[in-house]
């Protein structure tokens, strides 16, 4: 723990205020060059770690604590990527709408992920989770509900459990035994005879003794023996696990691996702003499900992507709406997964309607990804639609717009054209690349130094602070601790901000100063 005269962190959405109430020199550069400009000083490694080493003694004549000398002998390490997975057998729960699938999952995993409110066709695309029965992991698939004739988004929905079922090493076949063996599952079973896959029957809605004469009139389906379940309140759900274990590979045959390390990258952004067209477009497949209906996904989906060579696991998340508050049932879920999914990405692709005004949706998703110290992509969907007279004055009102957020690269494309979708690549090695940035300590000091003595922080009450060491504390993102002897405005710290920038770079990717206000010690 710091001390209270710690300083709180600086977000970085802040960057691009101006340098309120400080010197007018400060608004400017140093001089570039000209006949009276001085000769810039040329500083060597070797001076930098000799600025860094005089300093870091220097620092021993104030009052540090623990969290202190930690830091200033690197305890604080980077946040590193998660190992990739290695390659786990793939369960699919299937079944027509409404039997109880995603109740099941959440049973299975033992706590509340896939989206469920009491109502048909809540999940629509397949879902990984990793999950673990009797000290085997497994891959655990949520489908959407399998109908038969459909049109529109119930027949895409139903396509993409069709396709879940291709990749599964098994399936766990789900029917409500309070109404019984439906047309519509006696055509799943075809269909899963037709697959070749080891299939366990799932006997939902048991909730006691009496259910399982109901439950036992689904052997008529001729898929063996079904195990009767209550996927709401656990009963039987062992039994069904221990039989699907018994059917399940110990290696997938199937379903996607994942190769070790690939970043991960969140698409996010209100709903109906063509997520999942973008995702589409990228796989170069039907991976998600797409209608013109707003709000059509709803938990996150991942796809392992390979663009150029280089994998990437694409997370396509559920549209955030004005308000987690104002949302209701599957939505509210909904929302509150969109920000775990921000959480565990390592850089997120904003998606904004070039064809509407930036709302103050589009901002507060914005908002979030920074608030999470996630590196930043913005783009621009359904520019390809803008027509060119118009173009010129919306670059304008772009600048304007992301004026708080003017470090993040933009991208214009059409997510269902796949126009300039090749350019995401570039855009996102470049915020990765930032987020993942390290300034050595000396150069970071060599730096600060000489900002300080051209633009020093203005008098107030007569004092003037005075930093006395800087380190780069860690990276993704990168976040920096200043030891000052007083308390360094927020005006001052931005202007920091933005040199770091112009300096070093940090193109997409949030920066985090702090200030540890330290006294000297008393003798």
């Amino acid at each position: 723990m710091t001390s209270p005269a710690d300083d709180a962190s600086t977000p970085a959405e802040n960057s691009a205020e101006p340098i309120d109430d400080l010197q007018p020199d400060l608004l400017e550069d140093a001089p570039q060059g000209g006949p009276e400009a001085d000769e810039p000083e040329v500083v060597t490694f070797a001076d930098e770690e000799a600025r860094e080493r005089a300093l870091r003694a220097g620092l021993e004549e104030f009052e540090l604590d623990e969290d202190d000398r930690a830091l200033l002998e690197g305890g604080f390490g980077d946040v590193e990527a998660a190992p990739g997975e290695s390659p786990l057998p793939v369960l699919a729960v299937v079944g027509r709408p409404n039997v109880g699938k995603s109740t099941l999952v959440n049973r299975i995993l033992g706590r509340r992920e896939a989206v469920v409110e009491d109502t048909p066709g809540v999940t629509r695309d397949r879902v990984s989770y990793p999950a673990e029965w009797a000290g085997r992991r497994f891959t655990l698939v949520d489908t959407g509900g399998w109908e038969v004739d459909v049109a529109g988004i119930e027949s895409k929905v139903a396509e993409q459990a069709e396709v879940a079922i291709e990749l599964a090493d098994a399936v766990v076949f789900v029917v409500d035994a309070t109404v019984g063996a439906t047309s519509t599952d006696e055509r799943v079973v075809e269909l899963l005879r037709r697959s070749g896959k080891p299939v366990v029957l799932c006997a939902n809605k048991v909730d006691g003794p009496s259910g399982e004469a109901d439950a036992a009139y689904l052997w008529a389906l001729g898929l063996g023996e079904p195990h009767p379940v209550s996927a709401l309140h656990g009963r039987g759900t062992g039994d069904l696990l221990d039989a699907a274990m018994a059917v399940l590979p110990s290696e997938s045959q199937h379903g996607e691996l994942r190769p070790e390390g690939p970043r991960r990258v969140a698409l996010v952004g209100r709903p109906n702003v063509g997520k999942s067209s973008l995702l589409n477009k990228i796989a170069g497949a039907e991976r998600v499900v797409v209608d013109e209906l707003a709000g059509t996904t709803r938990d996150p989906v991942d796809e392992l992507v390979e663009i150029k060579g280089v994998p990437y696991w694409f997370v396509d998340t559920a549209g955030i709406r004005r308000r987690v508050h104002q949302t209701r049932g599957a939505d509210f879920y909904a929302s509150l997964r969109t920000q775990a999914a921000i959480e565990k990405a390592e850089v997120a692709v904003v998606l904004v309607d070039a064809s509407q005004p930036l709302t103050e949706q589009d901002t507060r998703v914005i908002s979030q990804v920074v608030d999470a110290g996630r590196a930043l992509v913005i783009a621009y969907n359904k520019w390809d639609l803008m027509d060119e007279d118009r173009r010129p004055y919306l670059e304008r009102e772009i600048e304007k717009d992301l004026v708080q957020v003017q470090w993040a690269p933009r991208v214009n494309v059409s997510a269902r054209t796949g126009w300039h979708t090749e350019r995401l690549v570039p855009a996102l090695e470049r915020s990765l690349a930032s987020w993942d940035t390290r300034i050595p300590t000396g150069r970071l000091n060599a730096f600060l130094g000489e900002l300080v003595a051209a633009h020093p922080h203005p008098l107030r009450g007569g004092k003037q602070p005075r930093i006395l060491f800087a380190t780069q504390a860690s990276t993704r993102p990168p976040r920096f601790v200043i030891f000052a002897t007083g308390f360094l405005e927020a005006g001052y710290r931005r202007f920091i901000e933005r040199r770091l920038r112009e300096t070093f770079g940090f193109e997409g990717s949030p920066i985090e100063i702090s200030v540890r206000v330290r006294e000297k010690r008393r003798r």
